[in-house]
């Protein structure tokens, strides 16, 4: 046995304690290890590749992906259309989210059709029960395995041959190829690159249920989300009953795609007009609120954008975001007092997304300063109006993609008007819906000026 010490930040090893990781630069993060000296070696870090040869780009044969649905649509839609045969999907998020509870309905869906198989290292197999009447699942096509020992997991699943396969969760489990404890980064290195080699070999579909750190970013080694296919984040806040899922990684589809889930008392439902939920809105138009079309993954969203200005004596006035980037909003505001003479040093300026969404997209730059200029003024936007484009320094409104489906979106909702970049606007005119094209943020305000000032 030899002692080495382990950043459980990167996975780097070192000979000697060190209050600083030498590969990550990270502090606090090396933790010792025993590790036999036959075995340091043995880590599958990469997978073995049958009958490997040099053959030039063009010569590739293309495969066909094919997928197979999850049983739940706002989970497909992120996956860019379904699960894809050997694929492995890793999805983190809080405790307490309903990723299990997530993964639990998708397994049982999938198993009317197909071999399913939900491996539990966290709970018992009467949990899983519970939770699977508790949600009117009948579960009767559904296998369960409560094991942590990923050797016997891989032999099990090998005799079954599921088409899905769900480990809740990656940090449970080990292998007694090395002599680390559960859910160091050895361990849950070493046991994703087997399951990822058993995906590829079998043609499995596996999902992997991944802690996350206080930060927010996933537990573990960052070589775990670079191992598998598909990295997807369960977000939600504790107050709300909307749950929301986005795609940060996906080899075979658009990253940033988001889905809509709504929790409810027999499990999560997935919100076919997520436009619906984030807006709001009373029914009278209301001092600093604007409607943005954003553009998540592949379809338009209708948000809106609160914005709070209230006067300070501070000698350094409040800018706080919540949804979108805290410093952008600082230099918006400079571009507000610069190109639009409207002066806000002596204002705190709080900005919110309703509905938990975060929006870091430059397109909501026209609707985030158009809510400022209204909550200063305290007079409302027209009811019926939405806004999108980039603004830049020079007080220019530049165009952002996919303005024509932004448009369409929406005219589906009911709105009557929109300010847009003058590049974004349609050649021909869409029907009920009044666009105004805008080239400056002085037009814009110059356009809004009987209502916001």
């Amino acid at each position: 046995m030899k002692t080495l010490y382990e950043c459980t930040s990167c996975g780097g090893q070192h000979l000697k304690w060190s209050g600083q990781c030498g590969d990550c630069q990270t502090w606090n993060t090396l933790v010792e290890i025993q590790v036999k000296e036959s075995q340091r070696s043995r880590l599958s870090a990469t997978l073995p590749i049958a009958n490997s040869s040099i053959i030039p780009l063009s010569e590739v044969r293309e495969e066909e992906k094919i997928r197979f649905t999850t049983g739940l649509s706002e989970l497909d839609h992120v996956l860019g259309g379904g699960v894809v045969l050997g694929s492995v999907v890793l999805i983190g998020g809080d405790p307490g989210i309903g990723k299990s509870t997530l993964l639990l309905e998708s397994a049982s869906e999938v198993s009317r059709a197909y071999p399913a198989l939900y491996v539990t290292g966290e709970e018992s197999l009467q949990q899983i029960s519970s939770r699977a009447k508790r949600l009117g699942l009948k579960g009767d096509t559904l296998l369960c395995l409560s094991e942590t020992e990923i050797d016997r997991i891989l032999a099990l699943a090998g005799s079954t041959k599921p088409k899905i396969l769900v480990i809740d969760s990656i940090q449970t489990m080990y292998t007694e190829a090395l002599t680390s404890a559960p859910g160091s980064v050895s361990q849950v290195r070493e046991c994703a690159a087997k399951l990822v080699q058993f995906a590829k070999r079998e043609g499995t579909s596996i999902f992997l249920v991944g802690h996350v750190t206080k930060e927010g970013t996933l537990a573990g080694p960052r070589v775990l989300e670079h191992m598998v296919d598909t990295v997807l984040y369960f977000e939600g806040q504790s107050d709300s009953r909307f749950r929301m899922i986005r795609a940060f990684k996906n080899r075979f589809g658009s990253v940033n795609e988001l889905g809509i889930f709504a929790m409810t008392d027999k499990g999560l439902k997935g919100v076919s007009h997520p436009s619906s939920i984030f807006l709001s809105r009373l029914g009278k138009p209301l001092p600093g609120s604007a409607v943005l079309v954003t553009w998540e993954g592949t379809r338009p969203l209708l948000v809106e954008i609160q914005a709070l200005l209230d006067e300070t004596h501070l000698a350094n006035p409040r800018r706080l975001a919540v949804g979108l980037d805290p410093n952008r909003l600082a230099m918006l505001l400079a571009v507000l007092h610069r190109h639009g003479g409207v002066l806000t040093y002596n204002q705190d300026v709080f900005v919110n997304v309703v509905g938990g969404i975060r929006v870091l997209e430059t397109a909501a730059d026209l609707a985030l300063l158009l809510a400022v200029v209204s909550s200063l003024r305290n007079r409302p936007l027209p009811e019926k109006l939405v806004v999108f484009g980039e603004v830049g320094l020079a007080g220019e409104i530049r165009p952002v993609p996919n303005g024509l489906e932004r448009i369409r979106e929406a005219v589906k909702h009911g709105f009557k008007q929109a300010i847009i970049p003058k590049a974004n606007g349609p050649r021909a005119g869409i029907e009920g819906m009044e666009i105004i094209k805008a080239e400056s943020l002085s037009q814009v305000l110059a356009e809004v000026r009987e209502s916001v000032v």
